[in-house]
């Protein structure tokens, strides 16, 4: 409980801006309560991988990111969050054949380094153009957008 109330919950709250890091510096953050659980609780015994804070990392920081993408584009995250969704339709581009099956692409932008692809406004409309067209449709709430999103990321 120690664990949950002060590690897991930090690595929660953080973890959309580790979105990117490398697998190894992955693994090390999604190995932390596990080894903190035996400190806490004075058992010898490590973690088996199957504890909540092991569990799911990158699909968290997926769901956190695609939160804030579709935020955005509602009109509910702040403005310099929103400044960085750009609407292929809205972008003033000449619509191409390739996106004329797919609703609500976003515009990546390009980037010069692997800082600049963690970015937000690299990293969010990548992820959310990865996502199914169903999931980028304009008529979901933000409740139900939650709802399909963690059957999508979490179901796999």
């Amino acid at each position: 409980m120690l664990v949950q109330a002060f590690i897991s919950c930090l690595l929660d709250y953080c973890n959309s801006l580790l979105y990117g890091i490398s697998d190894g510096l992955l693994q090390r953050i999604s190995r932390s309560p596990g080894h903190m659980a035996p400190v806490v609780v004075t058992t010898s015994h490590q973690c088996c991988g199957n504890c909540t804070g092991c569990q799911f990392v990158s699909e968290l920081r997926a769901f956190k990111v695609a939160g804030l993408v579709h935020q955005s584009l509602a009109g509910a995250a702040p403005a310099y969050l929103a400044a960085d969704c750009h609407l292929l339709s809205d972008a003033g581009r000449r619509p191409l054949r390739s996106y004329s099956n797919d609703i609500r692409k976003l515009l990546v932008p390009q980037t010069h380094n692997k800082f600049g692809d963690r970015s937000f406004s690299a990293a969010g409309p990548r992820l959310w153009n990865d996502l199914s067209p169903g999931l980028r449709g304009q008529g979901l709430s933000f409740d139900s957008f939650r709802r399909c999103l963690k059957t999508h990321l979490f179901g796999s």
